[in-house]
Formats: C-alpha cells, structure tokens, sequence
C-alpha cells in the first residue's frame, strides 16, 4: 500500500497481515453484528456547521481526563488478546501512546502482563478489570496495578455473560491458536507475524497465567475463565472495588440513563458510555446514540466518556459536542498495530489528531475544550 491517509487504510494492511482468527476477533460483533455497525454508521448521520471568517490560529487539543493531562481527549482502550494482532502488542501500543501524550489502558485479557508494560514504560496508565468469583485473586490484582503505577482503574460491567460471536466460534479461537491444518494454512500466509511471535515469550495471558490459583498454563485457563466471570455482579461490588483501590475509578459498560445514575452515585470518577463494541447485546443501540440522554442524566455530576465507532477525528469532536469529556479507541489503534506494529499505533493517533484539528478550526474554534453542540447541524443528533 502507498500513502496511509487514513484509518481504513490500516484496516486493509492489518487484514492481510494478522492471521484470520485473530483479526476476526478485533474487527467483528455480536450476532447479526447490527451494533456493531451502527456504532460507527450513526456517526455519519451528524452533520457540522462550517464556519468562516475566524482566527484559526494557535489550536490546542490539550484537555484532560478524569485528571490527567492529555495531548488530545482520546484514550487506547483495553482490548483483549492485543498481544495476538503482533507481538508484544500492548507494550508497542504503550510505548505509542506514552509518547504521543494519550492514556494506555491494559486490559486483563491481555498477553502482556501488567509487570511488562510497567517496565517498558514510565508513564503511568491504566488497567482495565472484571468482576470475578476469586475475590483473593481480584484483591491481588488490584495491588499488582498499584504496584506498576497505575494511575485508574476501569472497571468493565458488561462482561459478565458472554455475547455469542459467531466468527470467534467458527475459527475456534484460541490464544496461543491451536496448530490445526486450518490455522497452520493461514499463518502460513502471514510470515512476519509468525517470526514476531517466534521471537517472543508473551503467548499466552500474562496476567492470569501463574497468578490466577490453579492456573499454570493455557489449558487450564480456559476452563478457569469459564468459571471466574460472576454473574451476579451488583453496586456493592463496586464499592467493594473502590474502597480496596481508593484510586480514580472509570466505570465502563453504560448504556442506560439509569444505570449511569448509579455510577454517578457509586463515587466513580467517569463512567464509559459503552456497548463493547457492539460485541456483547446485538440490537443495542450505538454508543453516540446513547450519549445524549447519559448527559442529560449525569453529566454534571461526574465525567463522560465514550467509545465505540471512532475512527476518525471526526468522530472524537461529534463525541465531545455530545458532552463527552473523551473517548478511547479500539479497533482503531488494533488495526494499526496488526498492520505496522508500534509504528501504525503512531500512525493511527498522528491521523485522528490531524482531523480532529481540522474539523475543529474549520467549524470556527481554537480550542478543543470549547467544543459544544454549535459545531453540530441541529436536526442531525438527539
């Protein structure tokens, strides 16, 4: 491929060179994948005012989110198997985003542990949770991320049952893949990644595997997470998590005015407006489209994020004229990586950054924190 304008132009590169199961598991939904689409088609409905005749000197997309400096309000989101589009994937991200002055945040379904971004790093970011069963083993993992300098914890609400992903069962899925004919057909294709892989001890999940009681490698994994995600996750366990952290806390999963009320009344610090990428409950609306009400709800009690849909700069200011102090990321920044590791992660954020300036100056501001819903066409969002 030539000149990388934009993000699909990394989607294309990382389809051709991430094995099939895994790109499938980045760029894929729930069921029918209806969600999923519309979290980015519904960005496309909201039209911009064009303005003229304004100073477009001196831009700044400098912000902040719940605290923390940011270069532009947009976050890497905790992304499971990351380590699985190209080797040692969550430490590259990491490395892109420390330097380019955006959150990281690492999931606990990642390949890299948290001890390994903690030594490839000296930013602080942030580490992503789920509600599990093993209390003993969540306490330690909570100290784990204070240990590493984690500066936020993102609590995930919305995993508890998982959705059914129809590509992840007919490739069966697996981290490191099973060498069936299949497979080995196909990452065949893909050398450079079989060499990134071969020349890396982060195969398997790092935070799980040798902390988790009775998991010592991946064949027992499996089973142990099948086990672990506690479906009767309430608000008490969230204050539960709050006070054994007694750091920021982002609640993630928030699709609900209702529901954001209670975050709001948790002591959370932001709340993620979230569907999981249209991976969990096929028929939810888009994330944009929940945003509105969730501002209306809470959003002069606690933070607002988003995710779900960008891909563009584009997106992040319709995100942020819709009341979101900042977004992350997902398969945005996975398709950078899968197409030109650390590098395309860059790429992705350098292309993000670049629109969301433009779109800022030619709608008539200077200032990423003065973004409202006059930059937005009325009659185009809720």
């Amino acid at each position: 491929m030539g000149v990388i304008t934009n993000i699909e132009d990394l989607r294309i590169l990382a389809e051709r060179r991430v094995p099939r199961m895994f790109y499938d598991y980045a760029d894929s939904g729930s069921w029918t994948e209806s969600t999923y689409r519309a979290n980015s088609d519904d960005f496309a409905k909201i039209k911009l005012r064009q303005r003229v005749a304004v100073n477009m000197e001196n831009r700044s997309l400098a912000s902040t989110m719940v605290g923390l400096p940011v270069a532009m309000p947009v976050a890497i989101a905790p992304t499971g198997l990351t380590g699985m589009q190209h080797a040692d994937g969550e430490i590259l991200a990491a490395k892109a985003a420390e330097k380019f002055g955006v959150p990281f945040t690492l999931s606990t379904m990642s390949i890299c542990s948290i001890e390994d971004i903690a030594a490839n790093t000296t930013a602080p970011f942030w580490f992503q949770v789920y509600f599990m069963k093993d209390r003993d083993f969540m306490s330690r993992l909570v100290e784990r991320a204070r240990a590493a300098n984690c500066s936020a914890l993102v609590l995930t609400l919305d995993l508890q049952i998982l959705g059914q992903r129809h590509k992840d069962l007919r490739n069966g899925l697996t981290a490191p893949p099973k060498l069936t004919l299949k497979n080995i057909m196909n990452m065949a294709t893909k050398p450079a990644w079989c060499l990134g892989m071969l020349g890396t001890k982060r195969r398997g999940f790092g935070n799980i595997v040798g902390h988790a009681n009775n998991v010592s490698d991946m064949s027992s994994l499996s089973s142990w997470t099948a086990e672990q995600f506690d479906p009767r996750l309430s608000w008490d366990d969230v204050e539960w998590l709050r006070q054994r952290w007694g750091g920021k806390l982002i609640i993630k999963g928030i699709m609900d005015p209702e529901d954001a009320r209670m975050a709001a009344r948790s002591g959370a610090d932001a709340l993620i407006v979230s569907n999981h990428g249209g991976r969990q409950l096929d028929g939810a609306e888009s994330s944009i489209s929940a945003l509105p009400a969730i501002m209306d709800a809470v959003g002069g009690q606690m933070e607002v994020h988003l995710d779900g849909g960008i891909r563009s700069g584009q997106d992040v200011i319709k995100a942020l004229a819709l009341g979101a102090r900042g977004v992350y990321i997902g398969r945005a920044f996975l398709y950078g990586l899968g197409a030109m590791g650390e590098e395309g992660v860059t790429r992705v954020l350098e292309i993000i950054r670049k629109e969301l300036d433009i779109t800022m100056a030619l709608c008539g501001l200077t200032d990423v924190q003065n973004v409202d819903k006059n930059i937005l066409l009325p009659g185009t969002y809720r």
